[in-house]
């Protein structure tokens, strides 16, 4: 199948999804976010996992300032096991919501992009909740490869509230 129509099937059902949900609050996000803060790398603990992270672990995602002020995201896996095959994914990210920044679209190939919208964040950027206006993207990441439990639990307890449906939260393997 022609990769242009699996995008585009991916996004009508997108759009179905967020239509069945339409009874559902609107996802909500963080009231500020210090860009520069945000920048680093992130470790994925929990995803609702996508087809294009199939067999991934050990996920890591590293964004950088470019010098036209988007950023630069690089998104690595291994594959299986975490003694796998690396695979990356090279993208570019910028903020469409100048308020909070907390709202930005990231696109790893023209002329496709999506919702990345900060709705948890640590008041010391040690974790965060990135999600998707519909709920149907969901990761829980961390500066660290792994999170205390009781963070963990609130995070969860958090999503629930806005609307995520749990069981289709998985967590990720990380490196000890």
């Amino acid at each position: 199948m022609k990769p242009w129509i699996v995008i585009l099937f991916m996004i009508v059902a997108a759009g179905a999804a967020a239509k069945a949900r339409a009874g559902t609050k609107p996802l909500e996000v963080v009231p500020s976010v210090d860009v520069r803060r945000y920048l680093g790398t992130w470790y994925e603990i929990a995803t609702i996992p996508q087809r294009f992270q199939k067999g991934c672990v050990g996920v890591t995602a590293h964004y950088s300032l470019r010098e036209d002020g988007d950023i630069d995201v690089i998104n690595t896996c291994r594959k299986e096991t975490l003694d796998g095959k690396e695979r990356s994914a090279r993208g570019k990210a910028w903020i469409v919501d100048k308020t909070t920044n907390a709202k930005l679209k990231v696109r790893f190939f023209w002329p496709f992009s999506g919702a990345y919208w900060i709705i948890e964040l640590d008041k010391d950027y040690q974790w965060a909740v990135v999600g998707h206006p519909n709920r149907s993207y969901l990761w829980i990441l961390s500066r660290t490869p792994h999170m205390d439990g009781a963070v963990y639990e609130e995070l969860i307890r958090r999503i629930a509230a806005k609307g995520y449906d749990l069981s289709k939260i998985k967590k990720t393997l990380q490196p000890s």
